[in-house]
């Protein structure tokens, strides 16, 4: 589904893939909510309208988040790179819900908005899912920190390429000499 050959370099035709598509749509969604001015939620405290505002603002934030960091992922073939662009989605996208479900117990007026987006995030979900699947474990630097190396590999485990012989002034060597 995801090939490494299907990226070019200089074009990153990230917007075609499934994933990033939802990302968008959900982004719009968010958008969509965020044109409706919480000054305009009739019979709300203005406590309630500043908590709407500062929830659709997080919103924002976590929607804008994710289709970069579906680029990012797409653009790298190491495999802890993209499990921790893969963890940050995952927390926009919790928390694109877990922000709706407070917006609806503040009253928000549009509940109809939170639906449709919650509908979105769940489809994106099993895109994830699916997305994920197709990270490739085999292809991995060592991440120290311990959260994202593949399965079978630990953070105090040796580098393999630390025993790859390598003279750096090799670079500077002319060949043409000989």
């Amino acid at each position: 589904m995801y090939e490494d050959d299907d990226f070019d370099d200089d074009s990153k035709e990230f917007r075609d893939f499934p994933i990033f598509k939802k990302a968008e749509a959900i982004y719009d969604i968010i958008m969509r909510i965020e044109q409706i001015d919480a000054e305009e939620q009739e019979g709300l405290s203005e406590y309630e309208r500043n908590a709407i505002s500062d929830h659709i603002d997080y919103m924002v934030e976590n929607a804008s988040i994710i289709p970069s960091k579906i680029a990012n992922a797409l653009s790298s073939d190491v495999y802890n790179e993209q499990m921790e662009n893969a963890a940050v989605i995952r927390a926009c996208a919790k928390e694109l819900l877990a922000d709706a479900t407070d917006l609806i117990s503040l009253g928000f007026k549009d509940a109809d908005y939170l639906q449709i987006l919650s509908a979105e995030v769940e489809e994106f979900r099993m895109l994830f899912v699916e997305w994920i699947q197709t990270f490739d474990p085999s292809s991995y630097s060592i991440d120290r920190w311990g959260l994202f190396n593949p399965p079978g590999v630990n953070y105090d485990d040796p580098d393999p390429d630390d025993d790859l012989p390598f003279d750096p002034l090799d670079l500077f060597n002319d060949d043409d000499d000989d």
